[in-house]
């Protein structure tokens, strides 16, 4: 065997077939971030436009989103703001005329319309061609959303959605003694301390409304939705379906997907902490199903679900169900115990430590290879025989190996999608007919953890 210490795993590629070195370069051709991409700061400028997104079966769709620049993405931009602060956003209509007025609402704040726009349903609007600007000051630390107010059933369907996530601020922070050994907290409370976050937006695409609006678009409007009831035929995540989902993300305008700039390929460490961001942005329920561990249900809508004596009282969920309109906060743990096998391949008399700690894990030396290594698994061997490799099917993601952070052999062109050797999880709507794009299989709402071996860097 052979321990992986490349970030390119160029011996790896070597074995690819053209379809599996393109994906390869898909999933690591750009530094993968473990945090949240996004907009930061008190006053954001967003343009409502139009433009297309790409599925992965080929095709481009008709769809409006906002966005800070020229280029109109879906979703919009990720809002990261801070408690406390007062928030602006100038929303510009860019949208043809056809479209009439557009506007945003904030759930969860309390919005006031400072200038420009006319009065709506939910809230004062951006006529054609105009301005609105909103201001609320950012409340609860958690995860929120943001949408359209105007003519939601169509508006929202055409993409015009994104996320918003108030971080605690200092004072409260300091004010309530709460601090992390490692990591940041998520909430003003101890027990929310993460190592990494990733946001996880889930929607979906009816083709019928997009090409009903696309067909319109040019005359003097109101855009009339196509009669019949909704029937979605992409279901996306962070705005791609799948495996484009596991494409890095890129700066809004570039890359590959430029106008579906955030990806969702979840990687971690063993006993990582990590903050899973669930954002319910369509019209449709989804059943979020993470392989590999259950997650601890922190918050809903922002708000912490806790005892009478300010103790964590979420549950234990391996499907988080994602709700329209709602939010959800959960932290994911993977280390490897009970798996019954040592899962970094160590052997009776090679010289490896592992010392338990207080509760099972090698922690002495944070630059082991083997750091959380669940003690009680050492140099335990794996409980089966491997086949011959004559007599394995191989998946894209098998690295050739049993053990975290090795590589093994592998036929000419198979595996090459995981040159840390990692161990891969997929994580996907539990919803069957949300996995097909079009109904071609695989595809949709579907995408990748892969916990690495801690040698591994993971870029922030």
């Amino acid at each position: 065997m052979k321990r992986s210490i490349s970030k390119t795993g160029c011996a790896a590629i070597d074995r690819l077939a053209t379809m599996a070195v393109l994906m390869t370069l898909l999933l690591f051709s750009v530094s993968v971030r473990a945090g949240i991409i996004g907009e930061t700061g008190t006053a954001f400028s967003l343009t409502a436009s139009e433009g297309y997104v790409s599925v992965a079966d080929g095709g481009s769709i008709y769809a409006w989103g906002y966005s800070t620049g020229s280029t109109m993405q879906l979703p919009g931009p990720t809002l990261i703001v801070n408690q406390g602060d007062t928030i602006t956003v100038t929303l510009k209509n860019a949208l043809p005329a056809a479209a009439g007025n557009v506007s945003i609402v904030f759930p969860g704040h309390q919005v006031t319309a400072t200038s420009g726009g006319a009065p709506g349903l939910l809230t004062q609007e951006a006529l054609p061609g105009g301005t609105v600007t909103y201001t609320f000051v950012a409340g609860e630390p958690g995860t929120y959303q943001y949408h359209s107010g105007t003519q939601t059933d169509l508006q929202v369907e055409m993409g015009l959605y994104g996320a918003l996530i108030v971080r605690p601020s200092a004072a409260a922070l300091s004010g309530a003694g709460v601090s992390c050994v490692r990591g940041t907290p998520a909430y003003v409370h101890a027990a929310t301390c993460y190592d990494r976050e990733y946001l996880y937006l889930l929607s979906e695409i009816d083709i019928d409304v997009h090409r009903a609006a696309e067909a319109q678009i040019g005359g003097t409007g109101p855009i009339r939705l196509p009669a019949g009831t909704f029937a979605s035929e992409y279901w996306l995540m962070n705005g791609r379906v799948g495996p484009d989902t596991m494409a890095a993300s890129s700066v809004p305008g570039q890359g590959v997907l430029p106008t579906q700039p955030y990806g969702s390929l979840t990687r971690m460490h063993p006993g990582e902490r990590l903050l899973m961001r669930v954002v319910g942005a369509g019209r449709e329920m989804h059943p979020f199903h993470h392989h590999g561990n259950h997650a601890r249900l922190l918050a809903v809508d922002g708000r912490m679900l806790l005892n009478s004596n300010g103790k964590l009282a979420g549950p234990l969920l391996f499907t988080i169900p994602s709700i329209p309109g709602q939010t959800a906060d959960a932290i994911f743990e993977w280390t490897g115990k009970d798996l019954g096998w040592d899962m970094y391949g160590h052997a009776a008399g090679d010289g490896s430590v592992c010392i338990p700690d207080s509760n099972g894990y090698y922690t002495s030396d944070p630059n082991a290879a083997n750091y959380m290594e669940w003690c009680a698994d050492h140099n335990q061997p794996i409980p089966v025989t491997l086949p011959d490799l004559t007599n394995l099917a191989f998946g894209g993601f098998y690295s050739g190996s049993p053990f975290l952070g090795y590589l093994g052999s592998l036929p000419p062109g198979e595996g090459g999608l995981n040159p840390n050797a990692g161990f891969a999880f997929m994580w996907h709507s539990h919803t069957e007919r949300e996995l097909v794009n079009n109904d071609v299989f695989p595809g949709g709402m579907m995408t990748m953890l892969i916990v690495e071996a801690p040698y591994v860097v993971i870029q922030e």
